[in-house]
């Protein structure tokens, strides 16, 4: 993603310096290093991708609410400066970006950011105040923890539209709502089959599985549930990872309201981690609200497909060991297909 959407285009910055007034805008040409604000940094695991993005970065921003994460991230940061090759600028601050308005991070003020966006913003003050002053927001794997509720999401939303310039960009990664649509539609329908069944065939059905209370097996790629579960809800994945669902679901698979889906991901070597749905046409209505325009989507597989022969990607694959050789196909299991697929990346532009 940071190879895909690093900026071609030249950007405008406000102010020279983070920090020291400059009296007129200043208009820099392809080659000006980005600023980058990184929203849910975590350890700093991307900022090895950002020292070597297409175009140079020059500050990189990188807030988290959890403290000790944020002191990993920046103990990574000072291993990686004495190296030899030389690198960005970087600040890294602990801050609840989707509970709090992170227009009182001193650097984050001295880039630049417009409180008055989104609705009910004031358009005077937009017009003689603060500016947005980053090139790019970058959220991988985080956008999903503000769904928890309507509030949360707006604030993200205010946070990453303040923070950007007029034509800078968000990019991300998070879990797919297709893909959750579609199986928790399909877990329903199966229940649902089930029951028709049962109620045709009687006692014999469950006779024959040998007690009216074991539940039928799992198929592949399903998850079994627990027995003491006294209102079952969707659930799916393999050995690698697995998706669990513990309130009421919407039969059809659409989320309505957009908020509030919560489930629990579980990830091989990780903890089971609560997350949110973020219903995708229903974020991409929200965001224009804040003058974000969607200009890419796809999912993770889906980009590989498209982007699996590119120059800079195709040989980084080989690398990484995703496939033998260049050209070849994707090296990965039906499992690691899988769960790769859960995940989609996007890009949207402030216009």
């Amino acid at each position: 993603m940071i190879q895909k959407f690093s900026p071609d285009e030249p950007p405008v910055q406000e102010e020279r310096g983070w920090g020291q007034e400059e009296p007129e805008v200043v208009t820099h040409d392809e080659t000006q290093p980005l600023l980058v604000l990184d929203i849910g940094c975590g350890k700093g695991g991307d900022l090895g991708k950002w020292q070597q993005a297409p175009q140079a970065v020059g500050l990189y921003v990188g807030l988290d609410p959890a403290e000790q994460s944020v002191a990993q991230a920046r103990d990574r940061y000072i291993g990686m400066r004495r190296g030899r090759r030389p690198i960005f600028d970087a600040r890294f601050v602990a801050k609840d970006c989707f509970g709090e308005w992170i227009g009182d991070v001193p650097i984050v003020q001295e880039v630049g950011i417009d409180g008055s966006v989104g609705p009910g913003g004031n358009m005077m003050a937009a017009r003689w105040g603060k500016t947005g002053g980053f090139d790019v927001v970058t959220m991988m794997f985080t956008m999903h923890y503000s769904f928890e509720n309507e509030q949360k999401a707006r604030m993200m939303l205010k946070n990453v539209a303040g923070s950007l310039k007029k034509g800078g960009r968000l990019i991300g990664v998070c879990p797919n709502s297709d893909i959750i649509s579609s199986r928790v539609a399909a877990w329903h329908q199966k229940r649902k089959d089930e029951k028709v069944q049962s109620g045709e065939n009687g006692d014999a059905t469950h006779a024959s599985n040998g007690s009216s209370n074991t539940p039928p097996p799992a198929e592949e790629g399903e998850v079994e549930e627990d027995a003491d579960d006294s209102a079952p809800s969707p659930r799916w994945g393999n050995s690698l990872y697995n998706v669990k669902f513990t309130g009421v679901t919407p039969p059809d698979g659409v989320f309505r309201p957009a908020t509030g889906w919560k489930y629990t991901y579980w990830m091989e070597e990780a903890v089971d981690v609560p997350e949110y749905v973020v219903p995708w046409e229903a974020f991409r209505a929200l965001a224009e609200d804040y003058n974000l325009e969607q200009r890419y989507r796809k999912s993770f597989l889906d980009i590989w497909e498209s982007d699996n022969n590119d120059p800079i990607l195709g040989p980084l694959a080989v690398r990484m060991g995703v496939r033998k050789f260049e050209g070849g196909p994707l090296n990965i299991s039906d499992e690691e297909r899988e769960a790769v697929g859960f995940y989609h990346a996007f890009c949207f532009t402030k216009v």
